[in-house]
């Protein structure tokens, strides 16, 4: 009887409510969506669908080429999970990233895609390097970081109103402290430097 109870309660536990927003919250508004909708949200303004077509080349170097990276070292053991939560493997897949969206780059400066495009790609390139600078010390938050730039960039093409969507970024920042992936500390500073880096650059480049 006690046997059988305590095996009833071992497979009944499950994470509290928070740990499980917070999981849905980190997986859907990662990284690669906030590129995602960058890419094509600015390339529209820019070009209507010749606009997308630029975002969506930018966008294969800085998200679907760096995720089939993640994928491929997942399924070879290299990283312990999506969002690459060793430090010591982070900074790899970082300058693997900085490599990709600078070929990127490249790309689209060769084939006179328009200036906000390259501006863009600039942006997310100046915000890794400045991340990657960090990491080795600190476990800064990325996901911090590219919500608060992706904000920042939509506000700079769309206008101001676009940051009442700010408040996303508080959202993803929670889920990571949450999940203890992040102190708040490392949340605040990567929505800072994301925010500021980004616009900087964004703005310098355009």
């Amino acid at each position: 009887m006690t046997t059988r109870t305590r095996t009833r309660t071992r497979t009944t536990v499950i994470p509290p409510d928070g740990s499980r927003a917070a999981r849905l919250i980190t997986d859907g508004l990662d990284p690669k969506t906030w590129i995602i909708a960058d890419t094509l949200l600015i390339g529209w303004y820019t070009g209507r669908l010749t606009g997308i077509g630029w975002g969506l080349l930018g966008c294969l170097f800085a998200a679907v080429i760096p995720l089939a990276f993640i994928k491929y070292g997942m399924r070879r053991g290299r990283w312990t999970d999506r969002h690459v939560g060793q430090r010591p493997q982070r900074i790899i897949v970082l300058a693997f990233v900085a490599f990709s969206v600078t070929t990127g780059i490249t790309l689209l400066w060769a084939f006179s895609a328009p200036r906000t495009m390259i501006a863009l790609i600039s942006a997310m390139l100046a915000t890794l390097v400045a991340l990657l600078a960090v990491t080795p010390a600190w476990k800064i938050s990325v996901h911090a970081a590219v919500s608060s730039g992706s904000i920042a960039l939509l506000a700079m093409t769309y206008g101001p109103r676009v940051l009442l969507a700010y408040p996303l970024v508080a959202l993803v920042g929670w889920s990571r402290v949450e999940l203890e992936d992040h102190t708040v500390a490392q949340v605040l500073a990567g929505a800072a430097v994301g925010g500021a880096v980004a616009a900087s650059t964004f703005a310098l480049v355009r």
